[in-house]
C-alpha cells in the first residue's frame, strides 16, 4: 500500500492527525469500534488514557489479524463520552498513539457521545485500513 498524508497549508497545522489521506492498495479493512474489553468481555482501566490505550490496542490487534499494521491506518474516529476529559488528557493520549501506533496518522475526529454500548466505556475507537 502507499499513503500520502495531505495537510495543506491553508488549513491549521495538524497536531496528531492527518487532514486528508490518500491510500492506494488492493484491500480495504474496515475495523468495529473497540472499547477497553478484555478477552473476557470486560471493560478495563479507571481513567480515560487507561481506557484509551486498551481500545488501540485491541484496534489494533484487529487490524494485525486483518494482516495490516499501524501505518496501513487510513481513518480512524475516536467517540468519547467527555470531549473535555479527552482534551485535557491529550498529551498522554497523543504519547500513548505514538507508543502503539507510530508517528503516521490516519486522517481522525473526535466525536463526544452520550455513552457507549458498555456503559463503563469512555472511549471507542473504530476505523479503516488500505492494505497492499
Amino acid at each position: 500500500m502507499s499513503t500520502e498524508r495531505v495537510n495543506p497549508p491553508d488549513l491549521s497545522p495538524p497536531a496528531g492527525f492527518s487532514h486528508a489521506v490518500v491510500a492506494t492498495g488492493t484491500r480495504v479493512v474496515f475495523l468495529a469500534g473497540q472499547t477497553a474489553l478484555d478477552t473476557d468481555g470486560k471493560v478495563t482501566g479507571d481513567t480515560l488514557p487507561a481506557q484509551f490505550e486498551r481500545a488501540l490496542t485491541n484496534l489494533l490487534t484487529a487490524l494485525r489479524a486483518a494482516g495490516g499494521t499501524p501505518a496501513d491506518l487510513a481513518r480512524v474516529t475516536v467517540y468519547a463520552t467527555d470531549v473535555t476529559a479527552y482534551r485535557a488528557h491529550a498529551p498522554e493520549l497523543g504519547r500513548l498513539w505514538r507508543e502503539l501506533a507510530g508517528r503516521d496518522y490516519p486522517a481522525m475526529a473526535v466525536v463526544e457521545v452520550v455513552r457507549l454500548w458498555d456503559e463503563e466505556a469512555m472511549v471507542e475507537l473504530d476505523g479503516f485500513a488500505v492494505l497492499p
